[in-house]
């Protein structure tokens, strides 16, 4: 069966979602912690006996970073949004939305935000099992 809809309603109907989409910042800004990130781990899966593959949204506050750090496996970084500068091997490598960072074992390495509002990554680790994903580099 066939029911139409008013146009007030699509319109209205079209505000809320738009409205979604551009609070959707604001409510990740919620959830920063005092570094200024937030991660949202996604999945968690055993990869074989000694491994498991995780994936992680990373969101950046402005002018937030993440401190020199390594990872016990690979980690492959992919830009969602905005500007992320990477430091690693003395060099600095800075991505956009939609390019991605191989980074090996061990590597340190670090991030920061480098746009002037919210950036966000897809990190995805294939890692050894039961230990820290991130360990600070000292």
């Amino acid at each position: 069966m066939y029911t139409a809809t008013s146009p007030l309603r699509t319109v209205a109907s079209l505000m809320l979602m738009a409205g979604a989409i551009v609070l959707s910042p604001a409510a990740w800004a919620q959830q920063f912690g005092p570094n200024g990130l937030a991660r949202t781990e996604t999945v968690r899966h055993e990869f074989d006996s000694a491994r498991e593959a995780i994936q992680v949204r990373v969101d950046f506050a402005p002018g937030s970073s993440a401190p020199k750090h390594t990872h016990p496996g690979v980690e492959i970084a992919y830009v969602l949004s905005g500007t992320i500068a990477y430091e690693m091997d003395g060099k600095t490598i800075r991505l956009q939305a939609g390019e991605s960072l191989y980074i090996p074992a061990g590597a340190v390495h670090s991030a920061r935000n480098a746009a002037p509002g919210i950036s966000a990554e897809l990190a995805t680790y294939l890692v050894e099992k039961n230990k820290p994903i991130v360990v600070l580099d000292k």
